[in-house]
């Protein structure tokens, strides 16, 4: 999709139709312009001022008053006429520009899509979230604009300025009668249109949210095949946006056509009226002429084309300035994104690299002249330390990075040439920090399977309207799901191969201990609802049997459970969700029953005691603290019941609203959060309660609350709390590690772990995934790479956050899993390469079969220089991780330093300003200098070792001697240089921390 040079070509590429169509709708408003000042004249010369009483009219003898009537009749409808067209013209003009909007915003945001990746590293997103929305908002007026407005403003000063000259008189300007008219009914009509603005905006800042993670998103769309669906997303926002404005064009325009209306109806006031006070001899003519003088002037419809051509200059300069920022080079072709793909080839056979070199946005070197062949069906290690080189290099084998030269090719065909859903479908790529989009956990599993919708094709009216706007017209209602080709049967197959490819990586135990936390809904999971509270006896029993009981709060009807609030012992119930003030508010039947029961001002009391210690401990203002947030305390509900415990105390009467704050804090603290045990007075009578009342109390909250019952799952537990038939308490400690180990090794037994996993994937997650753990995000990646059954798989250092035995066989039990991919393991390092059918060492930007033999360039050009600085610090385990730009900066700021054997590279309490030295060649002695005695040797170092660190750290003098023991070759990094690393990169920071710690030891 190429983009347009101007606005202007755009505007009239994609709307000449509909322009021209509007521009002949404008140009039969100079008819009844000309109407409404002909009559006028009519009504003055002919009617008022008619030589005899009888007229004849069209053949037809009428009286001068009927003859009058007549005229300011037709006056009348000429403005209703003209006011009508208007409103029509200006609807179909604000409908046009929605429209021609709506495809710029969709076109810019598919052009996100297609952004290479390297160009989001130096764009903001929030520039272009800016300039797709707000940006480009005013441009829509001039949309609507481009061809009408500027004939219909010129129309109307020439249609002025003819009847004018014809006349050689001038009309004043209406009376402001009907101003107060206009004054109340107007502001009436614009409270709605502000109303609808506000939807507007929130409708915006939605499209703005959504845009900024696509953006963020766009190489796992695109890796993962889910952009049409995405774009689908993206149609229906804009066409809710659409139907908004829609509405709001309406009853702008509505309002506008009333105001001209009233406004005209001062001169039809005039006509007949003072026509009929003339003829009576009431007024003179000349005195009516002269009031309806200025009638007409030319200074509106200037001042219009004055503003039209302001705009569309300044809107044309906008267009450039926009379009600038979203046509960036290595873009992806749309003919390889856009276009339908047809039958996917399969990619079964080797991977090519042939001098594959990549640079980075300032021309230097990222990868050079990488040449390598992966062959069907093998797994292959390769061993990058930077995450610099692997990055690259995985996207190069993506097509997220064009290279500099050199071409790829997988099974015989070339990268550059495959449609982008041949890559999503057949190309895995899964890393520890992967995107993810607002859904559930299963929405961002199962994106690679949403390449395009299944259906007849047949389009709603959202459909064709969309279609019109140049949208997407996939319905993201449809079904996504095309699981032909991988022979699985709808989606309870697909939860199924889900199951079987984390249980196939072992990796589903961290996803399961996630599940025992998740709260169900009994109706929706009837199955896993009622396997939980069979295993309850059972479960039950091995904690007896094991002494773990006793760290269990077991829900016992004749028993007071401090891990309970008190509100919900009361009731014997857990409330389905939270209980908020407004919401206890609404159960009056609840709040009626508590005064009945003599039990209101016990709770309001017992709401105050608690209110009070969180005072003392928190402060008013100290609801932002970690241990207060863990209460699970709304802060806006706990600041409402400190402000009403003077009136509590007081005996002051309390509205239903002040009780509902109360109460609402006994909903959400329990004896055991609270640290200290409710008095027994309440504990009692909530007991006594409890057991003659706590029928009638659940019947009044059966909304809101799930009763705790043996024979049944309870709604406002966990999985684990369902099991348990109770909490863990808070002082079990390990012991409550224990616990859990006996609950998840009785579902495992009872082959429930595919029931708790579903949980999993119906797992909401918010923006980011922040909701998720390491652990979780990485079987996210991997899940989403492998749901899909690539035929090339790409893992980089993936599960880096799970124990080595489950990293290091990962790559044996996905060769089980899929048979016939090429699997590609980058990681840092690999403790054992033996189960892999080729390796390699990614280093320097360079590929080798092993380390050692990266090439070396011998010559003495600056740029050869600089690669064997690179290089030394490089293999440095200190400075491996930094990003290239930072070591290239260390590196050609870096020193050679040679010294001879037996010399002194420093003393001790020498100034450390010198820097730290990286030994490249030979070895040093590092001596602590005695006086009267020889010099005692403390360490000898080596190439690799860094000395001299320490001094710089503390700013101290240097504590020992460096004396070369044999010809020796540094690297002398500066004070400056070497703390402003330390400073910015935190992976080296904490390797010199564990270098210290070594020194310690």
């Amino acid at each position: 999709m190429s983009i347009e040079p101007s606005l202007f070509s755009f505007i009239w590429k994609y709307s000449k139709r509909d322009q021209l169509i509007l521009l002949a709708v404008t140009l039969t408003l100079f008819p009844l312009l000309f109407l409404t000042l002909e009559l006028p004249k009519r009504i003055i010369n002919d009617a008022i001022g008619a030589a005899s009483d009888n007229i004849n009219f069209f053949g037809v003898t009428v009286d001068q008053i009927t003859f009058l009537m007549l005229l300011c009749g037709a006056f009348l409808l000429s403005v209703l006429g003209h006011g009508i067209m208007k409103m029509r013209i200006n609807t179909m003009k604000g409908v046009l520009a929605e429209r021609l909007l709506r495809r710029l915003r969709y076109s810019l945001i598919a052009r996100i899509l297609r952004f290479p990746t390297p160009y989001f590293e130096r764009t903001s997103q929030g520039e272009l979230v800016s300039m797709v929305t707000s940006e480009s908002e005013p441009m829509g007026g001039l949309m609507g604009d481009a061809v009408a407005q500027p004939v219909l403003q010129a129309g109307q000063m020439l249609t002025i300025l003819v009847f004018l000259f014809m006349q050689s008189i001038a009309f004043g300007l209406a009376a402001c009668a009907l101003i107060p008219l206009q004054a109340w009914l107007i502001p009436k009509l614009q409270r709605q249109i502000n109303l609808l603005n506000k939807k507007r905006v929130i409708q915006i800042r939605a499209l703005a949210a959504e845009i900024g993670e696509g953006a963020a998103g766009a190489s796992t769309l695109r890796t993962n095949g889910g952009w049409r669906y995405r774009m689908a997303l993206f149609s229906e926002r804009l066409g809710r946006l659409y139907a908004i404005r829609f509405e709001i064009f309406q009853k702008k325009f509505f309002m506008k056509f009333l105001n001209n209306f009233i406004g005209q109806l001062t001169p039809f006031f005039f006509y007949s009226i003072g026509g009929y006070l003339t003829i009576t001899g009431e007024v003179t003519v000349g005195a009516l002429v002269a009031a309806l003088a200025a009638y007409k002037d030319l200074s509106s419809p200037w001042k219009e084309l004055l503003a039209y051509y302001n705009q569309s200059q300044d809107m044309a300069l906008r267009w450039e300035v926009i379009m600038e920022r979203f046509a960036p080079s290595g873009m992806v072709s749309s003919d390889l994104f856009d276009t339908d793909p047809g039958e996917i080839p399969p990619l079964v056979g080797d991977v090519t690299f042939n001098a594959i070199s990549v640079q980075d946005a300032d021309g230097n070197a990222v990868l050079e002249d990488v040449s390598a062949t992966f062959t069907k069906g093998s797994t292959v290690a390769i061993t990058a330390p930077s995450d610099e080189d692997r990055r690259a290099f995985a996207e190069v084998l993506m097509r997220e990075v064009i290279p500099s030269a050199g071409k790829v090719s997988l099974a015989g065909q070339p990268l550059s040439e495959l449609h982008q859903a041949t890559i999503a479908k057949r190309i895995g790529h899964a890393t520890s920090r992967p995107v993810m989009f607002l859904g559930s956990f299963g929405d961002n599993v199962v994106l690679p399977l949403r390449l395009r919708p299944l259906g007849d094709g047949t389009l709603t009216p959202l459909g064709q309207e969309s279609a019109r706007a140049g949208n997407s017209t996939d319905p993201s209602e449809a079904n996504w799901f095309d699981l032909a080709d991988m022979q699985i049967d709808g989606e309870t197959g697909l939860r199924a191969w889900w199951l079987s490819l984390i249980k196939g990586m072992e990796i589903d135990r961290a996803l399961f201990l996630r599940g025992l936390d998740q709260r169900f809904e009994a109706d929706a999971h009837p199955e896993l609802a009622a396997a939980l509270v069979n295993l309850r006896g059972e479960v039950a029993e091995k904690l007896r049997s094991s002494a773990l009981i006793e760290h269990v709060h077991v829900f016992d009807k004749q028993k007071f459970n401090p891990a309970l609030p008190v509100a919900e012992n009361l009731i014997f119930a857990t409330p389905k969700q939270v209980i908020t003030p407004a919401l206890l508010q609404e159960q009056t039947e609840f709040m009626e029953l508590l005064a009945k029961l003599d039990l209101e001002k016990d709770l309001l009391q017992l709401a105050v005691d608690t209110v009070d210690v969180l005072r003392q401990t928190f402060g008013v203002d100290g609801t932002d603290h970690p241990l207060f947030r863990k209460l699970g305390l709304d802060p806006a509900t706990f600041e409402a019941a400190v402000d009403l415990r003077a009136k509590q105390r007081d005996g002051a009467a309390l509205s239903v609203a002040d009780k509902a704050s109360l109460l609402a804090v006994t909903f959400a603290i329990s004896a055991e959060k609270l640290g200290s045990a409710f008095p027994d007075k309440i504990i009692n009578r909530v007991l006594e309660i409890r057991q003659s009342h706590a029928a009638d109390l659940q019947q009044s909250l059966s909304g809101l609350m799930s009763p705790i019952t043996p024979d049944t799952p309870v709604a406002g537990l966990t999985v684990l709390e369902n099991v348990l038939f109770g909490k863990i308490a808070e002082t079990a400690g390990a012991q409550g590690d224990a616990l859990r180990g006996v609950a998840v090794d009785a579902l495992y037994a009872a082959q429930l772990e595919g029931l708790v996993l579903d949980l999993i994937f119906d797992l909401p997650l918010t923006l980011g995934g922040t909701n998720l753990s390491a652990m979780l995000t990485e079987t996210l990646a991997i899940s989403r790479a492998t749901i899909k059954r690539p035929q090339v798989l790409i893992l980089d250092n993936v599960l880096s956050s799970f124990d080595a035995p489950t990293r290091a066989g990962l790559h044996d039990r996905l060769r089980g899993l899929l048979p016939e991919a090429t699997i590609i393991c980058l990681q840092p390092s690999f403790d054992d390469t033996s189960g892999f059918d080729a390796q390699f060492v990614l280093q320097q930007g360079r590929i080798s079969t092993l380390a050692s033999a990266a090439p070396v360039d011998e010559d003495d050009t600056v740029g050869a220089d600089l690669a064997r600085k690179l290089r030394a610090l490089e293999q440095t385990d200190l400075f491996a991780g930094l990003e290239r730009k930072q070591l290239r900066l260390l590196a050609f700021s870096a020193r050679w330093y040679q010294a001879k054997t037996g010399e002194y590279v420093f003393h001790k309490d020498d100034d450390p300003s010198s820097g730290a030295y990286l030994i490249t060649e030979g070895k040093a002695d590092l001596l602590l200098p005695v006086e009267g005695k020889d010099d005692v040797l403390i360490a000898t170092s080596g190439a690799g070792k860094l000395v001299g660190e320490l001094g710089l750290i503390r700013n101290e003098p240097r504590a020992l001697d460096m004396r070369a023991a044999s010809e020796l070759t540094c690297l002398r990094i500066g004070a400056e240089e070497f703390l402003d690393v330390v400073g910015s990169d935190a992976r080296t920071a904490y390797k010199l921390l564990q270098v210290v710690a070594g020194y310690v030891s």
